[in-house]
């Protein structure tokens, strides 16, 4: 097969910088293991990797998130915030949620939370 160009992967990934990231990032992955989309013919990996763009076996948006995602080095997961109104309430009506509490009812809970903390 006739070598690919930069060109010819150019109008896939207008931006050639960002080409040349996401053909180094596929190149790299295949490096590893991942499983190619296209024939080999003997080419090397950065050769299949652009092949894969120009032929668009593989999206820019999936070779973009997967260079994002091998760069992220803590990934932020979701997780509920401890209330700390509810650790107040434990001592009141620990059924009821913490929005629906009266106004005495607080007032109660952060007194004895300050006597608690004086003592």
């Amino acid at each position: 097969m006739a070598r690919v160009t930069v060109e010819d992967c150019v109008d896939k990934v207008t931006n050639r910088f960002e080409l040349v990231m996401l053909a180094a990032h596929r190149a790299r992955e295949i490096s590893t293991g991942s499983e190619i989309t296209i024939p080999r013919d003997n080419d090397k990996n950065p050769v299949v990797a652009l092949r894969e763009i120009a032929d668009e076996t593989l999206t820019p948006d999936d070779l973009m998130e997967g260079l994002i995602q091998s760069h992220q080095r803590h990934i932020e997961v979701d997780e509920p915030e401890e209330d700390s109104m509810a650790m107040l309430m434990s001592g009141a009506d620990s059924d009821a949620p913490v929005d629906d509490i009266s106004e005495e009812q607080l007032l109660r809970a952060l007194m004895s939370e300050q006597d608690q903390n004086a003592g």
